[in-house]
């Protein structure tokens, strides 16, 4: 397992960034088809009921309990999102709970499917949560648009509320309406 990040040390002054490994998808495909590591899979229910990796578990990072995550001590453990960002966030909350090292799937599912490795996919899942901020965003804009030019000009906020939003989001990685889409009942299905 060489493509494992393994600059760890105990050395007092080691930050939590330097405990987070990673590991490639080429290595993570063989130690999948090995059976010999455990999958999480930190993004929410609907993103993991439309397209996952084979043999994940699901603990979305919004229900994230570090005391349920199943470790076992003979396989290695490792954390995807879709990017790496949510996954590496997870592994926050393992730190904080006294975990000393975690491993994530570096550039996440998206790194995954870029190399060329099989997916589950769903046809009938809930569409992504991206293109749900999207529509959303998309149609809120349009909406602000409007009624600032028909019926008031102090609903183009609306529009510029929306647009900083989405520059936050793209900033931080981070999409605060993504979070509120994804508790939505149709997207808690699994």
């Amino acid at each position: 397992m060489t493509s494992m990040n393994n600059t760890y040390s105990n050395h007092p002054s080691q930050t939590r960034h330097d405990r987070l490994k990673t590991i490639d998808s080429s290595s993570l495909n063989t130690l999948l088809s090995q059976q010999a590591v455990t999958l999480v899979d930190v993004r929410e229910p609907s993103e993991h009921a439309g397209e996952k990796i084979p043999g994940s578990i699901l603990m979305p990072l919004s229900k994230f309990d570090p005391n349920r995550i199943p470790f076992d001590i003979n396989k290695p453990t490792v954390l995807y999102c879709r990017t790496g960002n949510r996954s590496a966030q997870a592994a926050q909350k393992l730190f904080a709970a006294g975990i000393d090292e975690v491993t994530h799937l570096q550039g996440g599912l998206s790194a995954w499917v870029q190399a060329g490795y099989p997916t589950q996919v769903n046809k009938n899942a809930p569409i992504s949560l991206m293109r749900q901020v999207q529509i959303v965003a998309g149609s809120l804009v349009v909406i602000g648009t409007v009624l600032g030019a028909f019926v008031s000009p102090w609903f183009l906020l609306l529009s510029g509320f929306v647009g900083s939003g989405l520059v936050f989001a793209g900033i931080t990685d981070t999409c605060a309406l993504g979070m509120l889409l994804a508790k939505l009942p149709y997207n808690q299905r699994v």
